[in-house]
């Protein structure tokens, strides 16, 4: 999931009457079983390449889906996108949403992005898959959560490790009491980069802007700065358009401990980390960082990660009565022995279904389009994700704790 890409933006407004009775119509439309659904792909490089393209090629017979657009600023990746699902090229994304007969789209951009072609795909009536996190800021979270609620079209947000069943059942084994109150929560992501975090092994020597690339439209509502190459191919490493781990890694994995504790917003949040072992990169992130993040029901979540050292801990749930653990399998739960000195208290076990998996996340999106669903990972569920990314972020940038104020819906420093 290297290079995701990048897309046509300059900023228009189109909220007119008339363009509002038309979205609640689209929206409103419900497709039978047996209609097609005609997907349009907003970013054509990597995770659209590597992930989503090869899914949604391969639903194409079972489930009746079909890519009829993609568009992208790069026109490698343009190219590339248009040749291997046979759609129409388009370069500019508001074009793309101009098209009659997509349904949904699917937003593979980076997240300074997100926001804005959520919202247009939304005024435009179409359903959307964004990918994560939802947004690059809190604010626009919030707008996207209202633009949401105001057209009434499916959003399915791409953490999609939801598509695993293991934690929307944790939750409700923890609400049925088998782990007592829960009081603490652990999980990270780490991986081992050879010689520098998120950078390719054989970088693109293809990039021309004002050529083959829209220098000025992959910028968008980022500060305008000269073309850098780097900045373009391995932009989860700047702060103007990513939050590096928090934003791209951490996303997946507080939203499964925000599922499985049926969590919402945090009271405070502190971050920590540095570069540490990639001191020489030009980039701005750091390649080891760590989250705590205190929640009003009374316990704490912490993410961990590294990446320079892949080695993982235990993903659990740590309640005063039991403690469950989630593997590849699905999750146990084992009780404290303290707790059980009798030995009358059962080990719990649960084989998941579903998995961690673009394909079942997207058929997911398309059976809340066709017969109303419930998402997966909705834009609610979004907000929560991006809410403590963000407040981290912050939290490491200003080397200080953040609290959420849960009245202005915003973070502040504590």
């Amino acid at each position: 999931m290297n290079q995701e890409h990048r897309i046509s933006r300059r900023t228009f407004v189109s909220t007119t009457a008339a363009s509002v009775v038309a979205t609640a119509a689209s929206a409103s439309r419900v497709l039978g079983a047996n209609n097609r659904l005609r997907v349009g792909i907003i970013g054509c490089g990597g995770l659209a390449q590597g992930a989503h393209i090869p899914a949604l090629l391969k639903m194409k017979e079972t489930d009746n889906v079909e890519v009829v657009a993609v568009c992208d600023v790069y026109q490698k990746r343009l190219d590339q996108g248009a040749t291997a699902t046979g759609a129409k090229p388009i370069k500019d994304y508001r074009a793309l949403l101009d098209q009659k007969d997509i349904d949904y789209v699917a937003i593979v951009t980076p997240e300074h992005w997100h926001a804005k072609m959520t919202i247009d795909a939304a005024d435009a009536g179409k359903h959307i898959y964004c990918e994560k996190p939802m947004t690059w800021s809190i604010e626009e979270a919030k707008k996207v959560v209202a633009k949401i609620n105001q057209t009434k079209v499916k959003m399915q947000v791409g953490v999609q490790g939801m598509s695993d069943d293991s934690y929307e059942t944790a939750q409700r084994m923890i609400k049925e009491g088998k782990i007592g109150r829960p009081v603490q929560a652990q999980i990270d992501y780490s991986r081992n980069h050879k010689r520098d975090f998120w950078v390719s092994d054989e970088p693109d020597k293809d990039v021309r802007p004002g050529e083959n690339l829209d220098w000025n439209a992959f910028l968008g509502s980022a500060p305008k700065r000269p073309f850098d190459l780097d900045r373009f191919l391995h932009w989860r490493r700047y702060w103007d358009y990513s939050g590096g781990i928090a934003t791209d890694l951490f996303v997946h994995r507080v939203t499964r401990m925000i599922r499985a504790l049926d969590l919402k917003f945090p009271n405070r949040v502190v971050a920590t980390g540095g570069k540490w072992e990639f001191r020489d990169s030009p980039a701005e992130i750091p390649d080891t960082f760590n989250m705590m993040l205190d929640y009003p029901e009374g316990l704490t979540v912490v993410v961990l990660s590294s990446m320079a050292n892949a080695e993982p801990i235990p993903h659990v749930i740590r309640g005063h009565e039991a403690t469950l653990e989630f593997n590849r399998q699905g999750f146990v739960i084992r009780p404290e022995g303290r707790m059980n000195k009798a030995g009358d208290k059962e080990i719990i076990t649960h084989i998941k279904s579903g998995g961690e998996d673009i394909l079942l996340h997207h058929r997911n999106l398309q059976a809340a389009i066709r017969d109303g669903a419930a998402i997966k990972t909705d834009v609610m569920t979004g907000y929560y994700g991006v809410v403590a990314v963000r407040l981290a972020t912050e939290s490491f940038r200003k080397s200080r704790y953040m609290k959420w104020d849960a009245k202005r819906e915003r973070g502040v420093p504590a």
